[in-house]
């Protein structure tokens, strides 16, 4: 297929969720994929193989600004990084899409209502299956839609966890979830955040809507083909092609529309490497009148928190269906935003050896067999200096951490309330930049091309006939996971093409 009509570029959640929304529409779609297929293999319910020998972890290093080189924590497969997501599928609460202040500075708003997104969150949970409740988390925005399937549900551990902070007076809320539990269970008695997904019971971007895609003939998908970069037309209003080398063959594909959807660093680093007729590369690229194509990167602030109780045991296989959003909006006393907590998939003596080198296995197995494992989570917020850039072959983060004080104050309010449920150890340690955190950012959408690459549609200012829909183009981080606002995007994205560029 070397003259498409349409090329997307990823098969992660926004390349697979806008091929799915392009399915039956007629139009010759080619996905192009650098990673292959995710095999089924003894390592993917290993957590030493996992976590401890990295088996899944890319061979690529990338640089920090000055020059420490990294093994970053991102993943090429099909199905892109959601092949190991954690699959909440949670909506930014309706205050995430105006401007609000923060410790650290202000979080801008989208360019649309939260009340214009709805439609597209609720097409995206029908998509991904999502398991959840309405009614139990207060900053809980309208659904028009309920939940076609209820809440994954509690293990005995988790539930009296639940009924703990219930006593504090908190509002702990079942997580919304893309899993079918007993489908994962019969695969093996894991967990499912962080672990790869070869079958059925966790809904991720291949499993979900690239499944649904590729049902229409129209659309194919290749592996093993790494995009190198994009070519400008001569009058620098279009893109002319795609160029990328597949299996040690440098190949070019010439497509009326193309959609760039390799996440949030990667369709950067292609921007950024592209040709213009005023530039040979390596400059400002494509896309990047604006200067922010690569700028305003975001990775949330987190941490990992043990709630440990040495008196008793926690049996929990997979754990992780509780949120907490009692601090989204406020510290619970009338202050700024402090950020999301959630259950973590259930830790062993092995997650923890990875992060934990010389203390001894048996302390480590009877540390992890006696805790409950949480994710706190908050606001990363942009900024034109945090930024994604390209020195030769090098890819070059400088990550510049903001409202490190949410996470701090999220921190302490959370060790106090795991103290008071019983809980006479709570330990914690910050995630680094070698975890995927939810990047985000770089390739923002907004309403004027002074300071956005991307219009609201996600359409390129400068190139009528390029879209980027991954979390690139997220304006804020917020502070939920951000899968299914890409999904959401993706779909409503989808809808506008099919109106404005697939008319007969």
């Amino acid at each position: 297929m070397s003259n498409p009509d349409i090329v997307i570029i990823g098969s992660g959640i926004g390349g697979a969720t806008i091929a799915s929304g392009l399915a039956g529409s007629g139009a010759s779609i080619l996905m192009l994929e650098r990673g292959e297929k995710l095999p089924a293999t003894p390592h993917t319910r290993d957590t030493r193989a996992i976590f401890v020998d990295g088996h899944y972890r890319p061979k690529e290093m990338w640089r920090e600004a000055g020059g420490a080189a990294f093994n970053p924590g991102n993943y090429y497969y099909v199905g892109g990084n959601s092949k190991f997501y954690g699959a909440v599928l949670i909506r930014y609460r309706r205050q995430d899409f105006s401007a609000m202040e923060h410790y650290g500075g202000i979080s801008p708003a989208w360019p649309f209502s939260y009340d214009e997104f709805e439609p597209w969150y609720s097409k995206a949970e029908q998509l991904f299956r999502v398991r959840g409740a309405l009614g139990e988390d207060p900053t809980e925005p309208f659904h028009s839609i309920p939940y076609a399937f209820g809440p994954v549900p509690d293990e005995p551990p988790i539930a009296r966890a639940r009924a703990e902070l219930k006593g504090l007076g908190l509002h702990p809320a079942s997580l919304p979830l893309g899993v079918d539990i007993d489908a994962w269970l019969k695969d093996g008695k894991t967990g499912w955040d962080a672990f790869p997904n070869t079958g059925t019971g966790k809904v991720d971007a291949q499993s979900g809507p690239l499944t649904a895609a590729l049902a229409d003939r129209n659309i194919q998908l290749e592996t093993g083909a790494h995009v190198e970069y994009l070519e400008a037309a001569s009058d620098g209003k279009t893109i002319a092609a795609v160029h990328y080398n597949q299996n040690g063959e440098l190949k070019k594909v010439t497509p009326k529309l193309v959609i760039l959807s390799a996440g949030a660093v990667n369709s950067a680093v292609i921007l950024l490497r592209s040709l213009s007729p005023s530039s040979k590369g390596g400059g400002k690229g494509l896309a990047n009148r604006s200067d922010q194509v690569g700028r305003n990167f975001m990775n949330h602030n987190s941490s990992a928190m043990l709630a440990i109780d040495p008196r008793r045991r926690n049996d929990a296989v997979y754990q992780k269906t509780l949120m907490l959003n009692d601090y989204y909006l406020s510290d619970g006393k009338g202050g700024k935003p402090l950020g999301n907590v959630q259950l973590l998939g259930k830790i062993d003596g092995n997650i923890l050896r990875a992060n934990v080198k010389l203390a001894p296995k048996f302390a480590l197995d009877f540390m992890a067999g006696h805790a409950i494992d949480w994710y706190l989570m908050c606001e990363d917020l942009p900024d034109p200096e945090s930024r994604i850039m390209v020195d030769g072959k090098d890819i070059v983060m400088q990550w510049r951490r903001s409202n490190m004080q949410s996470l701090d104050g999220l921190t302490k309010v959370m060790r106090e309330n795991f103290r008071a449920c019983g809980y006479p150890i709570v330990l914690s340690r910050p995630f680094d930049k070698r975890t995927p955190s939810h990047q985000c950012g770089t390739v923002k959408m907004g309403d004027d091309p002074a300071t956005s690459p991307l219009d609201p549609f996600c359409r390129s200012f400068d190139h009528k006939n390029l879209f980027v829909v991954d979390a690139g183009f997220l304006p804020n981080s917020a502070a939920v996971n951000p899968a299914l606002s890409i999904a959401a995007q993706a779909l409503r994205v989808a809808d506008h093409i099919r109106k404005t560029e697939l008319i007969a």
